[in-house]
């Protein structure tokens, strides 16, 4: 029986022709985003598991993959307790986020005052993997530490409808709320302070339960009251989607740049506990789910430094958008030249060619001539390769002719 050689459930390997379009696209957005005046820093793939463990990943921390303690202090660990998490140290970072409040704890002697980051990497999170949502994936976000007025939100927000329109995604819109809009809302349902939380997890889920699961799920978890004052909020919506005051100056800025592109949505939660403000998600018409997302989250870098610092940030999620990409080969100009023999003069040739194809732009491959040279051009046909030319030794120039 053949051994099972598949990558791990939830993860992929990638043919060469999308690795090229998925670094074509990642590409793009990074330049777009240094084009804004973010700088691209970069963070490991494992953190301490008590940094990753602290409350501020919301229920990802649940999905995050454990790295068992090593050697003597593994034995230690296993002697002395049954208790999983005493017998890793590190993790998978299942976000940027983190890592990166950790990252500017470390740093900030050394960064500007205010910061603006780029980063891009793959995550892990040990989830059940189902269309669209992998166990590895890429992340793409940006964050702003330092700046606690609306210019870092409406910043964040021209620069990801930028960096969308540049991979030739347009008909991107981003959804609006507030967390105070959201606390003030439970206030008013009469939700008790304590329960926040979980109404908020609640309302999350309108768009897979509808209003009456909504309501059936509130009567539930705080009562009759409560259930019938959200049945009334929910039946009204419609009625006045105006953008709030806390908003308004966000929407009047972006909308000089990318006019239409915010919708304020009084349901929008976002499932992270970290949001202290605005929050937004990225929702794409041809998309089942949101591809991207982000929000506020003041408090979390002052939880490794001691003192609270402004932070905002947004994540374009990769996956979902590559998919929403249209296949190309732009970008790549691939010749292959056969060598008629392995004899010095013929090596020597093509390597002279090579040499000056390259400096022009082109990417060139050398092989040897096959027995049947119809298959391998075929076979380099298929992986973008758009030319080719044989080569002997007499140093005459060469005729590319296509692969079409």
């Amino acid at each position: 029986m053949a051994k099972d050689v598949n990558p791990p459930r939830g993860m992929r390997d990638f043919l060469p022709a999308e690795k090229a379009k998925r670094d074509r696209v990642l590409g793009a957005i990074r330049e777009t985003y240094k084009s804004h005046g973010y700088q691209e820093i970069e963070t490991p793939a494992l953190e301490d598991l008590s940094r990753l463990t602290s409350g501020q990943g919301g229920d990802n921390e649940k999905l995050a993959y454990r790295v068992m303690k090593r050697g003597e202090e593994l034995e230690r660990a296993l002697a002395d307790t049954s208790e999983k998490d005493d017998l890793a140290d590190l993790g998978l970072r299942f976000d940027l986020t983190v890592p990166l409040t950790r990252y500017y704890a470390t740093n900030a002697a050394k960064l500007p005052r205010v910061f603006k980051a780029i980063q891009t990497g793959p995550v892990w999170r040990a989830e059940r993997p189902q269309k669209g949502r992998y166990r590895q994936f890429v992340q793409c976000d940006i964050d702003i530490i330092g700046d606690s007025s609306v210019l870092a939100e409406i910043d964040l927000l021209v620069s990801s409808l930028d960096a969308l329109a540049a991979i030739g995604i347009s008909d991107a819109t981003i959804r609006v709320n507030h967390r105070i809009l959201l606390a003030n809302l439970l206030d008013g349902l009469g939700v008790p302070e304590d329960g926040r939380g979980s109404a908020m997890i609640t309302i999350d889920k309108l768009d897979k339960i509808f209003a009456e699961g909504v309501v059936a799920e509130l009567a539930e978890k705080f009562g009759d009251a409560v259930a019938s004052a959200a049945q009334g909020w929910l039946a009204g919506l419609k009625a006045d989607l105006s953008v709030p005051a806390e908003l308004a100056d966000i929407f009047a800025a972006v909308e000089v740049r990318h006019p239409g592109k915010l919708r304020f949505d009084p349901t929008l939660v976002r499932g992270m506990g970290y949001y202290t403000g605005s929050i937004f998600e990225i929702e794409h018409p041809a998309s089942g789910s949101s591809i991207g997302g982000g929000g506020r989250y003041d408090g979390m870098v002052g939880r490794w430094t001691g003192t609270d610092v402004a932070a905002v940030g947004i994540s374009i999620g990769f996956e979902r958008v590559v998919d929403l990409v249209a296949d190309t080969d732009a970008g790549f100009d691939g010749v292959v030249l056969v060598l008629d023999d392995e004899s010095q003069p013929v090596i020597a040739h093509a390597l002279a060619v090579q040499k000056d194809l390259i400096a022009t732009g082109h990417a060139v491959r050398l092989e040897q001539r096959p027995k049947k040279l119809n298959i391998l051009l075929d076979a380099l046909a298929e992986q973008g390769f758009s030319s080719w030319a044989a080569v002997d030794g007499s140093g005459s120039s060469l005729e590319l002719k296509p692969l079409a």
